[in-house]
């Protein structure tokens, strides 16, 4: 098994993060690591997602939607071919950071991938994926900062 993690604290409430996570027709605009998603976030759908990690090849595959928790836990499962070759349970976790006043103005990002298989050894580039969660990551913090800079 192998992990990959990243952190991100935004500056804008978690519902702002919240909403910029499941507006999958925007990704392309903004987000340099996955470049599209196609499906309804609901648990037991199936999506169409498309990953450009820097410096290794893209990767279009089917994941189903795990888990939707509003406002806190989005995830996927994905494998290669059967279970246990190349399996990736996918999250997202948002979480208030309270302010002075009481009312969360902040938030805490956590994108993270856990991966099992036989073949996860030999195919995983866990820099390369790892960069591409930071790029997400901060991709989406500028988004979700500026826009709620308009609010």
């Amino acid at each position: 098994m192998k992990r990959i993690e990243r952190f991100r604290e935004i500056a804008a409430p978690p519902e702002t993060v919240w909403e910029m996570l499941l507006e999958f027709e925007a990704y392309p605009e903004w987000n340099p690591f996955v470049t599209e998603i196609e499906g309804r976030p609901v648990e037991g759908e199936e999506l169409r997602v498309r990953i450009e990690p820097p410096d290794s090849r893209s990767m279009t595959f089917s994941p189903t939607v795990v888990a939707v928790d509003p406002g806190e836990r989005f995830a996927w499962r994905g494998r290669l071919l059967v279970p246990f070759v190349f399996d990736g349970f996918h999250e997202f976790h948002i979480e208030p950071i309270e302010g002075g006043d009481g009312e969360a103005d902040r938030t805490r990002f956590l994108q993270r991938e856990t991966f099992r298989g036989v073949l996860v050894p030999f195919v995983l580039d866990k820099d390369s994926v790892g960069a591409g969660f930071e790029a997400m990551n901060r991709a989406l913090a500028e988004r979700a900062e500026a826009r709620a800079a308009t609010v």
